[in-house]
């Protein structure tokens, strides 16, 4: 007897297989030319967008949050762009005797990052050693019970919530200014290799109980797709448990990992926290918030596609609907992923957009040239 045994893709032997094996193949091909397109734009529009900024040669010293992740990357951000632009930065943290180093090395102007544990005492030494003083405050308006009480020590206020500035204003402070965080091109880039894991939707963040509300009716919908969820509190989630891999719990990711993220996904969702949350906020006047938040610029700094809710001051940063897409219901979000996961070129095309203006205008060289403008001696 013969036996005749056929190799695994033998269209004679297995033509269904085969068929099955050719369309995977031919969309393998299309989705490598597509990624591979977008990259190749992506880093030719980083290679030409080249932002250059005066320098300054003054003295500061930066006092650093004190407060470890997720505010520590922001400390490298403002430190490696403040030593590109300046004669000299000495780096200090808020249980250190600020004022005695001031007395010591007289920079020309010392720059506090969020401020809320650096003694109120020590900023007033400072300002008496005849230096300017300026706090960049990090997390407006979620805890203006506490930043209210600190702003009137310095001579310049920076805030990233435009809502904040007027209140401020009525507190005395009489040199107040919008400045929003931006992208670190250093943290936050498009990768030239794809990266190991790929996902169509992705959102990285705290599970505040508005965005459990929000998500929890259309986990089945999200889950459906390839999503991958990381953050701290997602156990809130009533079905946590069903939804195994989908969710990393409890860990904050590095910049090099929040990259990898935003590269690999197709898709990121971007759902601002509330100024309603008493369980977080120390917001007693309810401010509301009207700002976008620090990832806004940091996903679209690596050419990804962002989904956000709607914050009424966006539009000054990125064209809705050309540089960034927005949504305002949990059908909207769904019915746009639908959309631009099936529509590669206006995702692609969007998605380029907003990493061209990001570099044009929204880094921390941007924000870090606009503030020594204003509080540089």
């Amino acid at each position: 007897m013969t036996i005749t045994t056929a190799g695994p893709y033998d269209r004679s032997v297995y033509p269904t297989a085969a068929a099955s094996w050719e369309k995977g193949r031919a969309a393998g091909i299309h989705d490598g030319y597509d990624e591979g397109y977008l990259r190749g734009r992506a880093n030719a529009i980083v290679a030409r967008t080249k932002a250059t900024f005066p320098f300054r040669s003054i003295h500061v010293l930066y006092v650093v949050s004190g407060k470890g992740l997720p505010y520590s990357p922001l400390d490298e951000a403002v430190i490696t762009t403040l030593q590109s632009m300046t004669a000299q930065v000495t780096v200090t943290d808020p249980r250190q005797p600020v004022a005695d180093i001031a007395a010591q090395l007289r920079p020309n102007l010392m720059l506090a990052l969020d401020g809320m544990d650096l003694p109120l005492e020590q900023v007033a030494a400072v300002r008496q050693l005849g230096i300017t003083t300026a706090v960049w405050l990090t997390d407006d308006p979620y805890y203006t019970d506490m930043t209210t009480k600190i702003v009137t020590h310095y001579d310049h206020v920076f805030t990233l919530e435009m809502n904040c500035i007027e209140l401020y204003r009525q507190l005395g402070c009489s040199s107040v200014h919008y400045l929003p965080f931006g992208a670190f091109p250093t943290h936050y880039f498009p990768l030239s290799s794809p990266v190991p894991a790929k996902h169509e939707i992705s959102f990285t963040g705290s599970a505040y109980w508005n965005r459990i509300y929000f998500f929890n009716p259309i986990m089945p919908q999200l889950t459906a797709r390839n999503i991958k969820i990381n953050g701290i509190w997602w156990d809130r989630l009533p079905d946590y448990q069903s939804y195994g891999d989908k969710i990393e719990l409890g860990r904050w990711m590095s910049p090099n990992e929040t990259n990898d993220l935003y590269n690999g996904s197709k898709i990121m969702i971007n759902l601002h926290r509330s100024h309603q949350d008493d369980s977080v906020n120390n917001n007693a006047l309810k401010l509301p918030a009207a700002s976008p938040n620090p990832r806004t610029f940091e996903i679209c700094a690596c050419g990804t596609l962002q989904l956000t809710d709607t914050r009424d001051d966006l539009a000054r940063f990125y064209k809705p609907g050309e540089e960034i897409e927005t949504y305002n219901s949990q059908q909207e979000l769904l019915e746009k992923i639908e959309f631009y996961l099936t529509h590669e070129k206006e995702r692609r095309e969007i998605a380029l957009r907003a990493l061209e203006r990001t570099l044009r205008e929204h880094t921390y060289g941007h924000r870090v040239n606009q503030l020594l403008s204003i509080a540089s001696p």
